[in-house]
């Protein structure tokens, strides 16, 4: 039995700043809480390898793993997985965007598959991401929330 999570999120922002802002990696532990470094590793077209870095856990471990990101601007998506697994077998993230009514909703769908010896199985991986994805969802929205309002607030210069 492999872990499947679904989690979304409407963002009161354009399109293209939600694709900009969840897709400047560098910038991700300012968007994200969770992560203390990313490192881009390499930049291949629309391909990124990258090294994502987490603060300390309860019991002062770091996670760190390298990942690969393949951008579709065109369609909105963003197909994700682990190269470094770690403690999965394997994981793999779609990013979905979709222009609505309200602004972007943005959709994050995981599959994975814990090792068995790894610190929780699948279910517990489940309840894991399911817990924290609405919580990074929310920083996130309010981040580009905040710089959508600030845009719009910026006076335009004439030269």
């Amino acid at each position: 039995m492999a872990g499947h999570t679904e989690n979304e999120i409407t963002i009161a922002a354009p399109v293209d700043l939600v694709w900009d802002m969840t897709n400047d990696l560098e910038r991700w532990p300012q968007l994200f809480s969770e992560y203390s470094a990313c490192e881009v590793l390499s930049r291949d077209g629309d391909t990124v390898t990258f090294r994502l870095t987490m603060h300390p856990d309860e019991n002062g471990k770091v996670w760190s793993w390298v990942s690969e990101r393949v951008t579709d601007r065109e369609k909105l998506v963003v197909r994700a997985r682990r190269i470094e697994p770690g403690p999965f077998e394997y994981m793999n993230i779609l990013w979905e965007y979709e222009e609505t009514a309200d602004g972007t909703r943005m959709r994050w769908t995981q599959d994975f598959a814990m090792k068995p010896d790894a610190p929780v199985d699948d279910a517990g991986m489940t309840g894991i991401i399911n817990r924290n994805s609405p919580v990074q969802m929310a920083l996130i929205r309010d981040r580009i929330e905040q710089a959508a309002g600030e845009r719009r607030t910026t006076p335009v210069s004439s030269a």
